[in-house]
């Protein structure tokens, strides 16, 4: 994956392979979820924040997906490179609510957008736990100002 640059948050190229394609030739609308998962741990394990031999590398690596939300607006035709744009809209003491969109890689067609919330859980209680400052620090940098 390769890294362009946009003002704020964070854009990667990501391929879409065979296998990623339905019946009709298009990406399938299941696998935007798994894109951009893909494209956020990314940015985040180039940072340190993963798992290792099961476990996190950091507190901030142990959250999840509240909610996922996505409009579709033109099909990905294909296999190829297409653009993935991330940001975090709002930093909460345990969630992060990002945006995301799908794009051509010269960023004029628009395939696909969203929103997705993690909430930081503690691994003990299974409740949500606020962020560590490391980890606000690292979201810091993909607000949108």
């Amino acid at each position: 994956m390769t890294a362009t640059a946009v003002e704020y948050g964070h854009t990667t190229r990501i391929p879409v392979h065979f296998d990623d394609l339905d019946a009709l030739g298009v990406l399938h609308n299941a696998r935007y979820a798994v894109l951009i998962e893909r494209a956020m741990i990314n940015w985040w394990a180039e940072r340190g924040v993963s798992f290792a031999g099961g476990k996190p590398t950091t507190p901030d690596a142990f959250n999840v997906v509240r909610e996922y939300a996505i409009t579709f607006h033109v099909p990905v035709r294909g296999t190829g490179e297409i653009a993935v744009h991330f940001w975090v809209e709002n930093l909460g003491n345990t969630s992060a609510d990002y945006r995301f969109r799908f794009t051509s890689i010269d960023g004029q067609t628009v395939y696909a957008e969203g929103r997705r919330v993690n909430i930081h859980l503690d691994p003990a209680t299974m409740r949500p736990s606020p962020w560590s400052a490391e980890g606000r620090a690292l979201a810091s940098q993909l607000l949108r100002n």
